[in-house]
């Protein structure tokens, strides 16, 4: 496993730790990716569309064989079985996954952009992001996560639900 991916996980409908379990299981449980770290569950306000509940959102940062477009259908895949319609723009989902790095690389296809590109500008991807990034190497980006962390804007919208204790990633889903 050479490549080093990170995935935003975020969910607003039905069970939401449930549906994050899920789709951390089912990555798990996926020929050619390790899970190699993981954010603590954090409370969001919705952005974009704003009315819809409020979502559960973490990071995983996780190793890789698969490409990025292997690795964006298997996502899609995930979030397909986990019951995710694309009705309304940033509208509600019971899953979201989006690669936010793959590597250093930069890419821009018909169907994937990395760097994921309104990354810089969501509170509820950079904190969860910085705080996996104290324990784990994040690709160099333009700007340091420390100082996009400081600059970026409605960082009062995400709050810790689930504090990551050193625990296995299943953990932060035990009562």
């Amino acid at each position: 496993m050479e490549n080093r991916v990170f995935i935003a996980l975020g969910s607003n409908m039905g069970d939401r730790a449930a549906n994050l379990k899920e789709a951390i299981q089912m990555l798990s449980e996926h020929p050619g990716i390790d899970l190699a770290s993981y954010s603590s569950i954090y409370e969001t306000d919705p952005v974009g569309y704003e009315d819809q509940g409020e979502f559960l959102n973490m990071v995983i940062a996780a190793d890789t064989d698969r490409s990025p477009h292997e690795l964006l259908e298997s996502c899609m895949s995930i979030e397909q079985k986990i019951g995710r319609k694309r009705d309304i723009r940033w509208g509600p989902r019971t899953i979201d996954l989006d690669i936010l790095l793959y590597n250093h690389e930069n890419m821009i296809t018909e169907d994937l952009i990395i760097p994921h590109p309104r990354m810089k500008e969501r509170a509820f991807v950079i904190v969860p992001l910085a705080e996996i990034g104290e324990r784990t190497d994040v690709p160099v980006m333009d700007t340091p996560l420390e100082a996009l962390l400081e600059e970026i804007p409605d960082r009062e919208g995400v709050r810790i639900w689930k504090q990551k204790n050193g625990e296995d990633v299943f953990g932060l889903f035990e009562n």
